[in-house]
């Protein structure tokens, strides 16, 4: 069992969700259960499953997680683009958040490959 607060991916995806959760503070109040809701439980879900794979028994399970992370990921990089294309996100907030996804899914897919080439 891994200690996953010891993943460097672990921690810059965590850093992400808590600026995600600033960001969407100020959405517009109709969006609380739209797209600030979906933007959060995306953003959430990256550092919840890469946990989550740490606490699992085999690298197997580890490398599912982290796959299901990445789908979080670019699910949510979409949704950088949706906000901004709608007037919720500034040019520079988009272009720094979404810079921090890209970051984010290279990291995870380097260590995805890198499981994989251990077995």
């Amino acid at each position: 069992m891994k200690d996953f607060r010891e993943l460097k991916i672990w921690e810059k995806a965590h850093h992400l969700t808590l600026a995600i959760y600033h960001t969407t503070a100020a959405f517009p109040s109709e969006e609380r259960y739209g797209l600030t809701s979906q933007m959060r439980r995306s953003a959430a879900s990256i550092p919840t499953n890469i946990a989550e794979g740490c606490g699992r028994g085999s690298d197997d399970d580890f490398r599912r997680f982290l796959q299901i992370a990445m789908g979080s990921a670019s699910e949510l990089e979409y949704q950088l683009i949706l906000a901004h294309d709608l007037g919720y996100l500034a040019s520079a907030d988009h272009e720094r958040l979404s810079t921090a996804v890209i970051e984010v899914k290279r990291m995870l897919a380097s260590l995805i490959t890198k499981i994989k080439s251990e077995h």
